[in-house]
This record gives structure tokens, C-alpha cells and sequence, in this order.
């Protein structure tokens, strides 16, 4: 990971971490990089750039950064308006833009945000892309073969223009509803907005496909997105589901790049549930390419014993989208995802897409003409404890000896009945000590016994 660009965009909080000048030099850089990069292909057209955001009341303040950044190297600046993180993702690519910018914090607070980079294949942008705008973020440019201290400005007729695109986030609304092979006609759907990106789009699709649609928390103010909202904050939908009598709810993040679901029950249907669920579905109909389903380490165990019993083979990769996007797309794979919600369905799109998901889980139960309680039952999720804790050095905890002696003492004696996995945090001083087992208690017991061990050898803050 880079100094400012992590797994998932350079985020901080607004004004403070992440302000306006960091924006705005982001903004010049690229408008710069993909003119520099035309010119060198002959080619004279000025570089098009496309821009979306959430409801965040500094995402407006980020857009404008950007686009005055973009137009003074002479790129062209095409607004989404707010809009979710997948389709800037599809219109990047679709529409043959040089590379595609979100703004957005997904699912954190209001006060934070982010600056998301999509490439031209309307995927993350390569690593090496990234480093270049840090560079130029801490002043020390060196790109085709030159040092760059300051950047040109484009004058004239080269000044970049800025175009009204919400044409582009209505064809990808277009989109996902031609992916809608059944009618939801007579269907209750609750879809929970989070207060964020999917506000207007989510309920327009569901209406398109006939379903009664009931939506929550889809009165944005700049100040309330994901608060006690969205996927984060299920309990909410899962009382209006149950409330209401509906026969599905689905709850999306800030961005809607992820999808929680809640059955007619009031249950909580996880992205290891949807990746079970659709895996199976997929299995079924001789679809499962590679009959690979591909997940990060925290996945539930319960999950790989349910797929071993089905003879569905599975992958496990780091945490992150990026990480499983990037197994799936070098290893041929249809499906893949987070517990958090985040699924990846690559034929239809290259990020995760939260309203897609929706729509693939009522495809299942359509098709299978069952709830999603009936879908979800063979699944056992185990119980889970994970205990994060703050040490002086991520490494040296967990490659010290004793630890390492105290993880597979609790590795041998949960057998095949549950696992151990202690990993480090990507972004703060924390070794985060999870077990998976039957029962709750013996969850609780074997993670005391690890952080136990960490703080025994002096690691602990």
C-alpha cells in the first residue's frame, strides 16, 4: 500500500487528512498523465475523465477540486453526479473513458471521504499509476524520463471543459435492469439506502422490474449517510422487513458497492451467505467456471465445510475486494467476495456492485421459487469472536515464538471443528486474533488464550 492510496482509494477525514489542495493536485496530475500519455500515442484529443460521488456534503467540495485540477491540465471532466462506486466502474469502461474518479468514504462516517481511482477497464487503478500521483502529492515527479517539480498548465483552447454526463448513470441503470430475467411484479422488496449513493437508483430499478418496493433511509442531508443506516446498521431494515410483512429486504453501503440482505424472517443473509447461496445456484446449472468460488480469509468456516459437502472448490485470498477481483480475473472466476457484502460477479461487472447483487439473489429465488430463509437454511455459520489487539510491533508479535507456539496449540486442539487466524491490521498497530468453533464460549476461550500469550511477551499497548 501506498503512503496515501490504500486498498480502496486515498481516504481520510475531510478538511484534515484529506483536503480540497490534495484533491485538486490529484485532479491535475491525471489531467496531465492521460494528455501526456494521447500525446505520446498521436493522438490530440483532449483526455475525458469521468467523475461520480455520494451525498456526502464534501463530496461536492472534492468534485469541484478535482474538476478545476482536471480542466487546468486540459482533461475533460464529465460529472455522474452522485451516483454508486460501480457505475463509475461500468461508464469508465463502457464509454471508453481514460479512467474514472469516486468520490467516497463507502461506509464511513459523514466527516470522512475518499478519492477512488478506476482505470479504463472500470478497474482499481494499477499500483504503478497510484505511486505516480503520490509522487507528485509529495513533489517528487519523475515520469517519462524526466523530473516534473511543477506541472504545465493548459491555456487557450487546451483548457479542459466540463460536461453534464447524468446520461451515463441512467444508461447504467438501463443496464442493470436488462440483467432482470424474471418480473418482481407482486414481490415486497424494503431496500435500505443508507442515505447514500444508491438513494434514487436502487428504488428506480426495483420499480422498472415490477416489485413493490418499500425504501428506508433514502433522505440524504450531507451529514447522514450510513448513520444507524445501510448495510452497517442492519437492525434497521430487519425490524422494517418484519414490520411490514416483506418478503426480502436489502441493505447497501454509502457507495453501493456492497449488499446485505435480510430474509422474510428478519435473519441477516451475510456475503458468505450470498456467495453460498448463488455458488450453489451456479453449481446447478453447470455454470461454475473452474467450480471455483473464490473468498478472503474471513470468510466463515462454516461456509468451506457447507462447500466441501457439495464438492464446490473455493480460494481464500487476502482481505480486500482488490484481492479478489484479482484472483478471479487471473483465474478465470465467476463469482467471488467479502462477509462484508461485497461480491463480485464478473461477467456483469468488474467491482463489487451492491444493487447487481440484489438483483442475482431475487434471480435465485425466483428461479427456485423459494424464500430466502429456505436458501439460506443448509448453511451453519459457526460463531465467531475476533479480538483486536494494539501492540508495539505487528511483525515481531506474530512471528514471535511464543505466540506462534500458543496459535497452534489452539489450531491442534480445535481440529476440523473450527480454526484460528490472526492476521495484522493493514491500516493501525492492531493483530487482530479471530477463532471460529461450535459454540461461543470456546471462541472466547482460545482467543484469550493467543492475546493472552501477545501480552505475555510484552507486545501489548
Amino acid at each position: 500500500m501506498g503512503k496515501y492510496f490504500g486498498t480502496d482509494g486515498f481516504r481520510g477525514e475531510a478538511g484534515v487528512t484529506l483536503t480540497a489542495d490534495h484533491a485538486y493536485k490529484v485532479g491535475r496530475f491525471l489531467g496531465w498523465y492521460y494528455n501526456m500519455i494521447r500525446e505520446r500515442n498521436g493522438n490530440t484529443d483532449p483526455a475525458r475523465i469521468v467523475i461520480g460521488k455520494d451525498t456526502r456534503r464534501s463530496s461536492y467540495m472534492f468534485e469541484y477540486s478535482l474538476v478545476a485540477g482536471l480542466t487546468a491540465s486540459g482533461a475533460d471532466a464529465y460529472l455522474l453526479h452522485v451516483t454508486t462506486t460501480p457505475s463509475v466502474a461500468y461508464i469508465a469502461r463502457v464509454d471508453d473513458f481514460d479512467c474514472g474518479i469516486m468520490i467516497s468514504a463507502s461506509h464511513n462516517p459523514y466527516y470522512d471521504n475518499g478519492i477512488k481511482l478506476i482505470d479504463c477497464y472500470g478497474e482499481k487503478m494499477p499500483e504503478e499509476t497510484l505511486l505516480l500521483v503520490e509522487d507528485y502529492l509529495d513533489g517528487k515527479l519523475h515520469v517519462f524520463d524526466k523530473d516534473w517539480p511543477e506541472l504545465p498548465f493548459a491555456h487557450r483552447e487546451h483548457i479542459g471543459c466540463t460536461v453534464d454526463y447524468v446520461s451515463g448513470r441512467n444508461r447504467y441503470m438501463g443496464y442493470l435492469i436488462s440483467l432482470g430475467i424474471y418480473s418482481f411484479k407482486g414481490i415486497k422488496v424494503g431496500l435500505d439506502c443508507a442515505n447514500g449513493s444508491s438513494w434514487t437508483i436502487a428504488k428506480s430499478v426495483f420499480d422498472a422490474l415490477g416489485a413493490d418496493t418499500y425504501v428506508i433511509n433514502a433522505q440524504p442531508n450531507g451529514l447522514n449517510i450510513n448513520n444507524n443506516a445501510g448495510s452497517t446498521h442492519i437492525e434497521g431494515l430487519q425490524k422494517f422487513v418484519v414490520e411490514k410483512g416483506l418478503d426480502i429486504g436489502f441493505a447497501y453501503d454509502g457507495d453501493a458497492d456492497r449488499c446485505l440482505c435480510v430474509d422474510e424472517k428478519g435473519n441477516v443473509i451475510t456475503g458468505d451467505h450470498i456467495l453460498y447461496i448463488y455458488g450453489c445456484y451456479m453449481k446447478e446449472r453447470g455454470k461454475l467456471l473452474n467450480n471455483t468460488v473464490v473468498t478472503t480469509v474471513m470468510s466463515n468456516f462454516g461456509l468451506y465445510k457447507a462447500f466441501d459437502e457439495l464438492g464446490i472448490g473455493y480460494a481464500k485470498t487476502a482481505v480486500g475486494d482488490k484481492y479478489v477481483y484479482e484472483y478471479m480475473a487471473k483465474n478465470g472466476c465467476r463469482i467471488g467476495g467479502e462477509q462484508s457484502g461485497h461480491i463480485i460477479f464478473s461477467k456483469y461487472a468488474s467491482t463489487g456492485d451492491g444493487i447487481l447483487t440484489s438483483l442475482k439473489m431475487m434471480e435465485v429465488m425466483l428461479a427456485k421459487k423459494m424464500p430466502m430463509s429456505k436458501l439460506a437454511e443448509p448453511l451453519t455459520i459457526y460463531p465467531q469472536v475476533l479480538e483486536n489487539v494494539r501492540v508495539t510491533d505487528k511483525k515481531a508479535a506474530q512471528n514471535d515464538p511464543a505466540v506462534q507456539e500458543a496459535v497452534k496449540a489452539v489450531a491442534e486442539a480445535l481440529g476440523d471443528t473450527g480454526r484460528i487466524l490472526v492476521r495484522e491490521s493493514g491500516t493501525e498497530p492492531v493483530v487482530r486474533v479471530m477463532v471460529e468453533a461450535p459454540d461461543h464460549d470456546t471462541c472466547q476461550k482460545y482467543v484469550s488464550q493467543v492475546v493472552e500469550a501477545i501480552k505475555a511477551q510484552g507486545y501489548g499497548v
